[in-house]
């Protein structure tokens, strides 16, 4: 009989330690990333917010600070609409490895008129995928020196708004029709199928890094327990939420799929992890990858097309680090 014992069912109040780990929550400011980051923050992990708003990563901090007294958290300058930079905000990480990211941070805009970056991309696709794209292509000889007993993590965060929406490779960034809504899941539907295609190169290339998928459900900021300054929550509007918790749920338990993702030794690569109601609210569970993100060959399209826009190929850098 073996003598190894089986690891405790996972628990989203009690998360395992992970001291001297070291992960990267892109918009870790606020919503959802903020979330994610206090939940590492728990663990013992050196938690490193990436933000383009100095003001609000201090904010963030302090706020996580207040909740785990002893956390290990501190930010970086991140601006994934100016790709140009995301090379050097890598580099002022300051790190020899990095454990886990969790491509998070997302722009959605609910009205026209359509809006670009100083490079000329539709702002959400260039936020929320072309910024994650480039970052991942930067980060990954990071990821390649985590430690081997444990498996480095790309946590990329999709959206159920990406569920009934399909990518039009001929117009990714929404130059002919513009509609907001539909851009935003498409934005978000690119960085899943992104994720699910990194991992099968990965894969392919014998790479000891890992590309998770997830996604948080409905995730109500009127759910959502406070978290002065960086979220405010009035009795009003929770009383008010109320009957909507019976299908979806705050961006606090929004957060547990991609927290799970990193920290969880049972999960592996090419995965989806979602809320386990419905898809909506809910402990994390696996569910199977929708088909329409995991299409390779418009994953293959939509990689090369990215590639193009960003003048970056986080598959170049694979075969080096395999």
């Amino acid at each position: 009989m073996s003598s190894t014992s089986a690891p405790p069912p996972w628990n989203v109040h009690r998360l395992p330690r992970a001291d001297g780990r070291v992960f990267l929550v892109t918009g870790g400011n606020a919503g959802i990333g903020y979330f994610v980051a206090e939940q590492l923050a728990t663990t013992g992990a050196t938690v490193v917010l990436g933000s383009r708003d100095t003001a609000k990563a201090e904010a963030a901090m302090a706020s996580i600070r207040a909740q785990v007294p002893d956390a290990r958290v501190r930010a970086v300058r991140l601006d994934l609409a100016d790709l140009p930079s995301l090379e050097a905000s890598v580099g002022s990480l300051g790190v020899a490895h990095l454990d886990a990211v969790v491509n998070n941070a997302g722009v959605a805009l609910d009205d026209p008129p359509r809006r670009e970056t100083t490079d000329g991309h539709e702002l959400m696709f260039a936020t929320n995928h072309l910024g994650h794209f480039a970052l991942t292509r930067w980060l990954m000889p990071l990821l390649a020196a985590a430690p081997a007993a444990r498996v480095a993590r790309v946590v990329t965060t999709g959206s159920f708004a990406a569920k009934s929406e399909r990518l039009d490779l001929d117009d990714l960034q929404s130059r002919k029709d513009y509609r907001p809504k539909r851009a935003y899941g498409r934005s978000k539907l690119a960085q899943m199928s992104f994720g699910v295609e990194l991992d099968r190169r990965l894969r392919a290339a014998g790479g000891t890094v890992a590309s998770v998928v997830v996604h948080p459900g409905g995730a109500l900021d009127s759910l959502t327990p406070p978290r002065p300054p960086v979220h405010a929550r009035t009795a009003g509007a929770r009383w008010g939420a109320a009957p909507a918790a019976l299908l979806v749920q705050g961006k606090h338990a929004g957060a547990w799929p991609a927290v799970r993702a990193v920290l969880d030794p049972s999960v592996h690569g090419g995965l989806l992890w979602g809320p386990r109601v419905f898809g909506l609210r809910g402990e994390p569970r696996p569910e199977p990858v929708w088909s329409h993100a995991a299409d390779p060959s418009v994953a293959a399209r939509l990689w090369d097309a990215s590639s193009e826009l960003t003048g970056v190929d986080p598959g170049a850098v694979l075969g080096a680090i395999g």
